[in-house]
Formats: structure tokens, C-alpha cells, sequence
């Protein structure tokens, strides 16, 4: 097994840039690559699965723990020629770090450094990452365990600079090095880079940076350096997934909104529930008619619903479909974005307002600046489809949209208007409590109408093994009563 993991000196030095090459170049010499995202990233992983071929995993300690990465990242890569991991932030940022992730997994660590504006000063800042990296391992850190294996440069100005730069790295190995006129760029947006669903690479433009890298980056030697230590735990790794849960014995069919507006999913989460029994279908909200047939449960996750507003809200008789659907008490749950689309509307940017779906009666509002990011645990204060009363999850929020509190009335008629009654229980509260990562209190938070559960939480299910098999139950229960009336 082989694996290697690519770590920054900070944000913007070009790791991600720097990974799709190498993933790139990989599979142009003929290697099947399986690509993994450190943290909890969406559009990464989006990018990895486009030049790959193959669903990119999410591998967080915090939201997951060190059991269910390890499994996850030894599973999918047995049938690999490569794993690489794209890491977060810089190497040794955070509490759960790149660095303790690699060392969690064995995995050496190659260092992308940015040369932009300097060129022998870069070998001071190798030397302070492998200085701290042993003083760290000598106090038995966690994070010190992480194993150097060489350097890339991004953003070299000429072959001069880059013999400069590689005359002043001492003591790694210094794998090669991107140009600064290589002109890849990759658009970005308010959350981040534009999602893999818009085709923000076209297939020249992945050829362009394969052969950057192969002209400029040693593949052969960062393959010979790559490496999984101690294999033997593999088979002491037994987390959610690979314990194999029994299948249940009713299958249930889960729509799971899939197009450029909602993209946003733990590959995992999408295994788990399959992995229950359930089958799962793909829609598009934006340019399907209605929901799938024979359909026992919607999921609908994050993305960018803000930026197709008015196409969605054009979308009439699709959301007729899940109003009906969600109505009628079959269980819907909206994360971020899905949530978004579940209430009455969203006032975008320009402060105009386009209608959803209406099931949660309330507005969201974009705002110019960020609302919320960072690690949230979940204590479920009663039960929906994403657990029973007791249970704790974890997950990850990010979003630059809030609640807009008002009295305007749904353009669109409400429930009772169109002579179906709903429960609406809109007391937050009543379904989480949340805290960050830290273990803070931060606030209460999540919507019930009937069996339709919106969040702005993304939930990874493997945070609990529970979580999958209470999502499945809790649509069969919803299943059964429904075929009753």
C-alpha cells in the first residue's frame, strides 16, 4: 500500500494546485489513484473525484476519530496504485492537524513551500518544519510523528531561481517545483474554489498541469518514497464501515439532490446509508420535474442554492413535488443549502427575494461576510431522522447565509391555504444543542416540520455508528405509517 500526503507551510501556498497535478500526472502514467481530503472540505474532494475518477474521502480526526480515518483511508486505498492526501492549512495548524493525520495514518508527508519573493530564505523555512517536526517527535507530540519525506516548490520564476531555492533547502529531499507562468487558476467564489459540478477544469487544462508536473516534479521519486508504516494495524481497525452493519431487512429508496446547486456530501455518509440496505437516486432540483418515483425519503445537502435562486425558484413543479412529498409526512432532511431551499425563500446578495419550497416557514438572507464556520457537536434533543433523543453527532457548518426573521407571508400560499395540515414545531432548541469544537455552547439550533428536518449542520455519520441506521429506521417507520393511510 502506498501513500503519501501533501502539507503546506499555510493556506495559499499552493497544496491544492500542487495535489490535482500530482493526481493528474498519476493517472497519466497508467496509476489508479485514490484521492483523500484532510478535514472536512466538500470542493476539494469534488476536484480530486474529477481528475481521478473516484469519490475523493473526507479523513477528520475531530469529527470522526483516529479508528474510523484509519479504516476509511485503508479500505479505499487497497485497490490503489497511490493514495494522496490533500492536507488543510498549514502542516502543524490546528489541534487536529495535517501532521496528525499523517502520523495517525504512517503516511510521509511531502511539503509544498511558496517561493514567491524569496529564494535561499526558503531553506530557513524547511529547516524551522523539520527542527520543529524532531523537537516535537522528542517530546512524544503527536503531531511529531509525522515523517518529512520532501520538498515541492510552488511558484518558481525561473530555472536560476529554482537552483537558488534548491541550493538553500538542506537535509530533505527537493521533489521539484511548479512555475509561476504555469497559468492554472481555478475560479473561486464566497465559499471557496467553484465546485468540480460547474467544470471549473476542462480536460486541456488538467493535461496542461499533468505535464507541468511531470516535466518539473520527480512522480518516480515521490512514488519510491511513499508508504504506508505499519500495515499490521490494518486489520486492528475496525471502524463502522468495515465492521459490516447487517443489512436491513426493507429496503428504502433515499433522493439525494445532486446537481450544481447541492453538491455538498460526506462520500461516506451516501456509503453507510447503502451499506443499511438503502438505495440511493440522483436528482436535480434545478432541472428535474419532480422527485424520483417510488421515493421514501429526501436528502438534500449543501452547495450553492444562493447562486441558482431564481432558476430553483422557477423550477415550479419540482417544488410542488417536494412540498407534496414533505406534506404528506415523507421525511426530508435539508443540510446548509438543502435547508436553504426547504423554507419559504432566500433573499440573495442584490437583497431580491426567490421563493422555495415553503416547508420551513421561515427566510434565509445572504450576507456579504461570512455567518458561521467552524467544528459543531450535536446533542440531539429529540428524535428526527438524524438520531434519537440522546445521541451526539458531529459535523461541520460554513455558510455566508442566516435566518431572516419576519412576518411576510409565503408568496407561495401556505400548507393550510392549500388544504393540508402541517405540525409546525419551529422552537429552536427542540433539536439540537450545539457546541463547537472546543466543547462551547454556541446556540440551538435545527427545524421539525412534520418529518422534514432542517439544518445549517453538515453531519458526518461517521461521527456515530448510530447515525445511518437511524436515518434508515427512521424512514422505514415514516414508510409504514404513510402506506397505512
Amino acid at each position: 500500500m502506498q501513500g503519501i500526503v501533501i502539507a503546506g507551510t499555510h493556506s495559499g501556498c499552493g497544496k491544492t494546485t500542487i495535489t490535482l497535478g500530482i493526481l493528474a500526472a498519476m493517472r497519466k502514467k497508467g496509476l489508479k489513484v485514490q484521492p483523500f481530503k484532510a478535514g472536512p472540505d466538500f470542493i476539494d474532494t469534488g476536484l480530486h473525484t474529477l481528475i481521478t475518477g473516484r469519490p475523493s474521502r473526507n479523513l477528520d480526526l475531530w469529527m470522526c476519530g483516529a479508528e474510523y480515518v484509519r479504516d476509511c483511508f485503508y479500505r479505499h486505498s487497497e485497490d490503489a496504485d497511490m493514495s494522496v492526501v490533500e492536507g488543510v492549512m498549514g502542516m502543524y495548524d490546528g489541534t487536529f492537524s495535517t501532521a496528525d493525520l499523517a502520523a495517525s495514518l504512517g503516511v510521509p508527508v511531502v511539503l509544498v513551500i511558496d517561493a514567491y519573493g524569496m529564494a535561499e530564505s526558503a531553506g530557513a523555512v524547511v529547516k524551522g518544519f523539520l527542527e520543529y517536526s524532531r523537537e516535537a517527535r522528542k517530546h512524544g507530540s503527536t503531531e511529531g510523528r509525522a515523517v518529512l519525506a520532501g520538498i515541492i516548490v510552488n511558484r518558481v520564476a525561473s530555472e536560476r531561481h529554482y537552483k537558488r531555492l534548491r541550493d538553500g533547502i538542506r537535509d530533505i529531499p527537493v521533489l521539484g517545483y511548479l512555475p509561476r507562468d504555469l497559468n492554472f487558476q481555478i475560479s473561486h467564489r464566497h465559499l471557496g474554489l467553484v465546485v468540480a459540478e460547474e467544470q471549473p477544469i476542462d480536460a486541456g487544462e488538467i493535461d496542461t498541469l499533468a505535464a507541468a508536473v511531470l516535466e518539473h516534479v520527480d512522480i518516480e521519486a515521490i512514488i519510491q518514497g511513499s508508504g504506508v508504516r505499519d500495515q499490521g494495524s490494518r486489520e486492528k481497525t475496525r471502524g463502522p464501515l468495515a465492521s459490516g452493519p447487517l443489512p436491513l431487512t426493507s429496503s428504502v429508496r433515499i433522493a439525494v439532490a445532486s446537481d450544481k446547486a447541492f453538491c455538498f456530501y460526506y462520500e461516506d455518509n451516501l456509503d453507510l446509508l447503502r451499506s443499511l440496505g438503502a438505495e440511493t437516486v440522483r436528482f436535480s432540483p434545478l432541472s428535474d420535474n419532480s422527485i424520483p418515483p417510488d421515493t421514501d425519503a429526501l436528502y438534500i445537502g449543501g452547495g450553492y442554492p444562493e447562486l441558482y435562486a431564481q432558476q430553483l425558484s422557477n423550477n415550479q413543479s419540482m417544488i410542488d413535488s417536494v412540498r407534496s412529498f414533505a406534506l404528506q409526512g415523507g421525511p426530508v432532511y435539508g443540510e446548509c443549502g438543502g435547508f436553504m431551499y426547504l423554507t419559504e425563500g432566500i433573499f440573495d446578495f442584490n437583497g431580491e427575494f426567490h421563493s422555495m419550497t415553503g416547508i420551513i416557514p421561515v427566510k434565509t438572507k445572504m450576507r456579504k461576510t461570512r455567518t458561521r464556520l467552524g467544528y459543531r457537536e450535536v446533542l440531539c434533543r429529540r428524535d428526527s431522522i438524524i438520531g434519537r433523543a440522546g445521541d451526539s453527532l458531529r459535523g461541520h457548518e460554513f455558510h455566508y447565509s442566516e435566518i431572516a426573521y419576519g412576518t411576510e407571508s409565503l408568496k407561495r400560499g401556505s400548507a393550510e391555504e392549500s388544504g393540508q395540515s402541517i405540525s409546525r414545531d419551529l422552537k429552536q432548541g427542540e433539536i439540537y444543542s450545539v457546541k463547537d469544537g472546543e466543547g462551547d455552547y454556541l446556540c440551538d439550533e435545527g427545524y421539525l416540520v412534520n418529518n422534514t428536518l432542517g439544518s445549517y449542520i453538515h453531519i458526518h455519520f461517521g461521527s456515530s455508528p448510530a447515525a445511518a441506521r437511524n436515518f434508515v429506521e427512521y424512514v422505514l417507520k415514516c414508510k409504514s405509517e404513510r402506506l397505512k393511510v
